[in-house]
Order: structure tokens, then C-alpha cells, then sequence
């Protein structure tokens, strides 16, 4: 039995997925920028050589980078309610979840970034007598932000496709509105095929973008 393709009532739910769009968008961006907080922090702390810092810090990033984002989701809005006694909004416990998670990642980026300029740079400033902060400002950063920006580019759009596990909250994202547009019309091959193709129209030209800029930098090089 051949199957009939029809996406015309698509048009009727325009504003729905458009409304999901904006919910992507939103958590998308909002994770990345308190991710790029979290994970700046963290990747400076782990910095130091004090173990008494670093050990929690390394038990952050482990746990986040070490278990599966769903079930980080899942267990920030349906168990940690119940130790601490405070119903936590689905809203709120997605964005925690998803920028904690990118934020781990964020913090191995900055101290890769770090670490990873070479010894002679150091050595130069300190012999110019610069202070630790304004040798990470002035010598050590505008170098290693070079190495960073591919990384958290990748991480980023990663980012984006991420958001879609939130629907599993309920939380009115692009995916979770396409399974109510299922619902209503019970026609699951059209509805996710569409957003499918949403998705891909946004992430597309944010992966040629970053292709396009880590060759301008390997040509700088």
C-alpha cells in the first residue's frame, strides 16, 4: 500500500510551528550565553592548582559531560522538586539543565584554549612584569580566543539541536508543537518531516558559516 503524501494542511499550523521556532531560538541562545558564564568561571577555576577547588569542579564537568542530556532533563525537573520541596517550572528547569550541560563543555573549551598557548608567551610576559590578570587580558586570551571560536562554534550548533530533548517536559518547543500538530491531524509522516526540514534550515547555514570561518582561519595561519 503506496502512502500519500500531503503537506497542505501544514499551512494551517504555520503560527504553531513558528511559535516552537521562537521557543528553540530562545532556549538555544539563552543556554549559550549562561553556558558561556558557567563555562568561562569553571574553566578559570580549574585553572588553579588548588585541588580543593578543582575536585568539585572536575565532578561538574564529569557528571554533565558523562551522562546523557535526557536524563539530566528529566531528573532536574522530576527529582531534584522533590529534594528540595520547590516545584521547579518546566521553563526554568530547561534552561538549568541545558546550560549547566553546555556549560561543562564551555569550561574544557576555555582551559583547552588556555593551556594550549605555548610556554615562550608566558615566560614574555612575565619578563615585561605584567600582573596575572592583565597577562591573561592582553597576551594570553586575544591568542587562545582564536583556538576557541571553531570549538564553541561546533559546541553551539550542537546547542541548537540539543534544545530539541526539552520536549520531553512538555515544553512548547519546535518538536514538542509538531507532536500536538500529530495529534490534531494524525498525519506524523508530514508533521515531522516538517520539522525535520525547520531544523535543518537553521542549523544548514550555521554549520557552513562555521566551516567557512575555520578555513579563513587555517588561512590566516
Amino acid at each position: 500500500m503506496r502512502y500519500h503524501w500531503d503537506f497542505s494542511f501544514i499551512i494551517r499550523y504555520v503560527p504553531l510551528f513558528l511559535r516552537g521556532v521562537e521557543v528553540t531560538l530562545f532556549f538555544t541562545f539563552s543556554s549559550i550565553l549562561l553556558g558561556l558564564l558557567i563555562g568561562l568561571l569553571v574553566g578559570m577555576g580549574r585553572l588553579s592548582r588548588s585541588r580543593l577547588l578543582n575536585l568539585p569542579l572536575i565532578a561538574y564537568i564529569e557528571a554533565f559531560r558523562c551522562t546523557p542530556l535526557l536524563v539530566q532533563i528529566v531528573w532536574f525537573y522530576y527529582a531534584l522538586p522533590v529534594l528540595i520541596g520547590i516545584q521547579i517550572p518546566a521553563t526554568a528547569a530547561a534552561i538549568m539543565t541545558l546550560s549547566a550541560y553546555t556549560g561543562a563543555f564551555y569550561a574544557e573549551i576555555f582551559r583547552g584554549g588556555i593551556i594550549s598557548i605555548e610556554q615562550g608567551q608566558w615566560d614574555a610576559a612575565r619578563a615585561l612584569g605584567l600582573r596575572p590578570w592583565h597577562m591573561m587580558r592582553r597576551v594570553i586570551l586575544p591568542q587562545a580566543i582564536r583556538r576557541m571560536i571553531p570549538p564553541f562554534v561546533n559546541q553551539s550548533i550542537t546547542q541548537l539541536k540539543n534544545t530539541s530533548l526539552v520536549s520531553t517536559i512538555a515544553v512548547p518547543d519546535l518538536l514538542y508543537n509538531g507532536t500536538l500538530v500529530t495529534a490534531d491531524t494524525y498525519r506524523p509522516l508530514e508533521v515531522y518531516t516538517t520539522v525535520a526540514l525547520v531544523y535543518f534550515a537553521m542549523l544548514f547555514p550555521s554549520t557552513l558559516l562555521a566551516q567557512a570561518y575555520e578555513r579563513s582561519l587555517a588561512r590566516s595561519r
